[in-house]
């Protein structure tokens, strides 16, 4: 099969709000010709599938609908002057910024001057979590629950139970409730403070604090999900549905095959605050990056690259040799993760970090061989599966020659 050859400005590889942002800033500032592949038949990623209200600001009219908020995404990259292609996969480099495409039209080989990943994240499914049992239909993730009921208007069950406790965890008990289920528990392997042991006010679902989840049962159906509590009893809760929430994961095959270096905390590839990775010429946003923001970050985020990408475009100067950012048990990983050579700031002049335990008031420390940078007291808890922020303005004590800066907590 012939391979059609093309080049544009910029490409920008997923039409999720993080991708479209992109592109409408990128066409609105003159990067020239700016396309958005998307391998969906539909753009505007998650939100698509997230029927409750909350979503956008005022540039896309707020506390709208998912849905609604991914059509604005889209109309407004449109309206820009990008130009959005859907069905497309990109599933590979040839070298440099040239990627090989895949659609119903054909295959095509795409360069560009640069490239902005914007793949965003995916949940861990059962079988990544090696939950024990067999394989019986009623199993989900966040994802497939949604697009099965409000995409596809599929019966689902009568009982569930949500293993997670992130607010992706309540949304999917909302999706439940709207399809008529009972949530009987939400289960997860984190501590749960008493005053939040309910999901939100005027709901009694109980929270399972410090159980995990040993075994499903069932074969023609689930029947069962079978517990593990921290003092060793076991218990069954009896359900027809599960669904398993969070454990986000970045979608970085692609950034993987382009040899762009990926973070061991988020597993998205490494970054600056100007969003250039390790490959030149390659600039990467939202939930790719760190698994998983809202949609109002990752299309501030994409907003935000246009900027670092235009003057990539009129220089062609890309930074090498960048220190890295790590942190330390129990704090789960910081983003972005390298510093640029121009002491620049993350959006909002912060960076974000995640923790695998709560803490309670923690003293975060900033050093670099052996040198403190910076230290700041969080005034409320730190807990898993929420992000916090650590000021940014120590930045400009970096040694860019200097060895990792290192966040602990004291």
């Amino acid at each position: 099969m012939t391979r059609r050859e093309r080049t544009v400005d910029v490409l920008i590889v997923g039409g999720g709000p993080a991708g479209l942002g992109a592109g409408a800033e990128l066409a609105a500032s003159g990067a020239g010709r700016v396309e958005i592949l998307e391998r969906e038949q539909t753009a505007g990623g998650i939100p698509r599938h997230c029927h409750h209200g909350g979503f956008g600001g005022r540039a896309i009219g707020g506390g709208t609908t998912g849905p609604a908020y991914a059509r604005g995404c889209v109309a407004a990259a449109v309206r820009a002057g990008a130009t959005l292609r859907t069905g497309v996969t990109v599933t590979g480099w040839a070298g440099g910024l040239t990627v090989d495409t895949t659609a119903p039209t054909g295959l095509e080989r795409i360069t560009a001057r640069a490239v902005v990943l914007a793949t965003g994240a995916r949940e861990r499914p059962r079988s990544a979590r090696l939950v024990p049992g067999s394989r019986p239909p009623g199993v989900y993730t966040t994802g497939e629950l949604q697009q099965a009921v409000h995409l596809y208007r599929q019966r689902i069950g009568s009982r569930a139970v949500v293993i997670g406790n992130e607010p992706v965890s309540r949304a999917a008990a909302d999706t439940l409730r709207v399809a008529g289920l009972d949530v009987v528990a939400m289960v997860t392997d984190q501590p749960v403070p008493r005053l939040t042991a309910l999901t939100r006010p005027g709901d009694r679902t109980p929270v399972l604090g410090r159980t995990t989840v040993a075994a499903l049962t069932g074969r023609e159906r689930l029947t069962g999900v079978r517990v593990r509590h921290h003092d060793g009893r076991t218990a069954t809760l009896r359900c027809d549905t599960v669904v398993f929430t969070g454990d986000w994961i970045p979608d970085h095959e692609l950034a993987r095959r382009g040899g762009v270096l990926l973070d061991r905390g988020t597993r998205g590839p490494a970054y600056d605050a100007d969003h250039r990775t390790t490959g030149t010429g390659v600039f990467a946003v939202g939930n790719l990056l760190h698994g998983v923001e809202s949609a109002g970050v990752a299309l501030a985020e994409g907003r935000a690259v246009a900027a670092p990408v235009l003057h990539h475009l009129a220089t062609g100067s890309w930074p090498i040799g960048r220190p890295a950012i790590a942190v330390e048990s129990p704090l789960r990983w910081i983003a972005p993760n390298l510093i640029g050579p121009d002491g620049g700031l993350p959006l909002g002049g912060r960076f974000t970090l995640r923790t695998d335990r709560r803490l309670l008031s923690p003293l975060l420390l900033v050093r670099q061989d052996g040198r403190e940078l910076h230290r700041q007291r969080l005034l409320l808890p730190a807990v898993p599966g929420h992000a916090f922020h650590l000021r940014a303005g120590w930045v400009d004590r970096v040694d860019p020659r200097g060895g990792t800066v290192r966040v602990t907590v004291s």
